[in-house]
């Protein structure tokens, strides 16, 4: 074989497993069924509120060995619940989350790490009009068949945000110092998702 027809072999060989690459990703959607969007911020210093967002949806990209390759998500900020409804109703005005003018919370993944032995995700999170780079870390679980035939995975992840980087900077003082609302969000995410037919 000269070297003419070694090259051309490594470029077919080459278009090949790009091709069986590329042809080996599976997509999976929440299943909002098995999902859970929830955050958490500290109030009056002493203690945390919790809630969680019940409108979303997304999908996740596995690639070779069951490994992430991206992920992306839609959630509705008016669908935020914290068990309040005087609560729920003031952080829908222009005061945090301003749902009329910025309807959506999105996500949009760019890479995978290890950091510090952790998996995670990098990703922009676009939130009342404004965009950041943000890291989950992240578990996955599965593939497994469940007694109804669809393949599913388990999607765990994590991360903290300061609500002030966008734009949320709403709060009062409290006459023995701190704020009534805390700057940091923990953020905790937990689904399954459905491989996609």
């Amino acid at each position: 074989m000269n070297s003419t027809s070694r090259l051309l072999a490594a470029v077919v060989m080459f278009a090949v497993l790009a091709a069986g690459t590329t042809g080996a990703e599976q997509t999976y959607s929440i299943d909002k069924s098995h999902a859970s969007l929830g955050f958490a911020v500290k109030h009056l210093v002493i203690s945390k509120v919790r809630g969680e967002f019940r409108d979303f949806d997304g999908t996740l990209t596995l690639g070779d060995e069951n490994a992430l390759v991206s992920a992306t998500a839609a959630i509705r900020a008016a669908s935020i619940d914290t068990g309040n409804k005087d609560r729920d109703d003031h952080l829908r005005t222009p005061d945090f989350f301003a749902v009329a003018n910025y309807p959506e919370i999105t996500f949009a993944s760019k890479s995978t790490e290890q950091r510090g032995g952790k998996d995670v995700l990098v990703g922009d999170l676009t939130l009342h009009g404004v965009t950041k780079e943000v890291a989950l870390e992240y578990s996955l679980s599965g593939p497994i068949t469940d007694p109804w035939g669809n393949t599913k995975i388990g999607f765990e992840a994590s991360t903290v945000i300061d609500r002030t980087q966008f734009g949320l900077t709403w709060n009062k003082a409290l006459e023995t110092g701190g704020l009534v609302v805390g700057t940091d969000v923990e953020i905790s995410i937990n689904f399954e998702a459905a491989l996609e037919k």
